[in-house]
């Protein structure tokens, strides 16, 4: 008995011993979270794009932006309209430079908007916070002055011009030569630490189809994609797609190789010290795979009984 409870005694004070140890040093789940992909050469800007209808109520807008591939560089991810988890609202992912290479910030759902770089992705997100539209209850209502929504079928808008961004800029990261130049408030950054979730399985299945897809490519597209925005995730033809009008500014093609931009990159070869973006929030908070209470988020059913925008209703009747 004696020799049990020694044992036992023993084995909790190596717990004791190891609970700091492991604190102070980063986990194999930890190594590279919140350093995303980092490369050498700047996004494209911004394309020029309109705004497709929204499907219906409770779908929430999630803006275009510039993905990376290892083999053909930037491409283009086009803005859609997602159903959102009933009282989230999205903060948009950016690009950030720092210590020589451009560093993506995921991005993530939350009770509050928080930082994303500054950058005007348009149709309420104009750099800080979102104008589109505000959950009252388990209700959307939408701001009609930047959203294109159907008045007729969906009845929870509003009007507040008073968040509309006169910025024409199509700036697309944050920090470095011709970046925006903003850093993140003590409210952004208080609204980083709050609990997150991940992007939905609806959003990084939109992005992998992006990615699988040559057109969305700057390199073809030299900043101008085809398929700029879509009324659904994954839906690049039919109806609901809207074509860039024009790039967002002269496209230029690099100088170097995807493979380049990326081999050369200092977050390749630090791991753990790889520089994250500037004005990006602390480690554990600027992805939700890191914050607390962090799960998969389920991708939310939208609400019954919408009805459907009218030339949604000739589409599906002409099937």
């Amino acid at each position: 008995m004696r020799l049990h409870r020694a044992v036992r005694f023993l084995a909790f004070g190596l717990l004791l011993l190891a609970i700091p140890a492991a604190l102070s040093s980063p986990s194999s789940a930890q190594i590279g979270i919140g350093i995303g992909i980092s490369v050498r050469i700047g996004p494209p800007a911004l394309p020029v794009y309109e705004q497709p209808i929204a499907p219906g109520a409770g779908y929430l807008w999630t803006p275009g932006y510039w993905g990376w591939n290892d083999d053909g560089g930037y491409y283009w991810v086009p803005g859609t309209w997602v159903v959102a988890p009933v009282g989230m609202l999205w903060t948009p992912g950016y690009w950030g430079w720092n210590n020589g290479v451009y560093a993506w910030n995921g991005g993530y759902w939350g009770p509050h908007v928080g930082f994303y770089g500054g950058i005007n992705y348009g149709f309420g997100y104009g750099g800080v916070g979102f104008g589109g539209g505000e959950w009252r209850g388990g209700a959307f209502f939408y701001n009609t002055a930047v959203m294109h929504v159907d008045t007729v079928h969906i009845t929870n808008v509003y009007v507040n011009r008073t968040v509309i961004v006169n910025n024409e800029s199509h700036v697309a990261f944050n920090g470095g030569e011709g970046g925006i130049a903003v850093h993140a408030t003590a409210q952004e950054e208080a609204y980083g630490r709050e609990p997150h979730q991940a992007p939905l399985a609806s959003q990084t299945e939109h992005e992998h189809a992006a990615s699988q897809n040559r057109a969305m490519f700057a390199s073809e597209n030299h900043g101008a994609p085809a398929v700029a925005a879509t009324a659904r995730p994954g839906e690049f033809s039919g109806h609901g797609v809207v074509a860039a009008k024009a790039a967002g500014a002269p496209y230029h093609a690099p100088a170097i190789s995807p493979k380049e931009a990326r081999a050369a990159s200092p977050a390749e070869s630090r791991g753990n010290n790889a520089p994250r973006a500037e004005n990006a929030r602390p480690q554990n908070e600027s992805h939700p795979e890191n914050a607390p209470k962090s799960k998969p988020a389920k991708e939310p059913k939208p609400p019954k009984n919408n009805k459907k925008p009218p030339e949604e209703e000739k589409h599906d009747k002409g099937r």
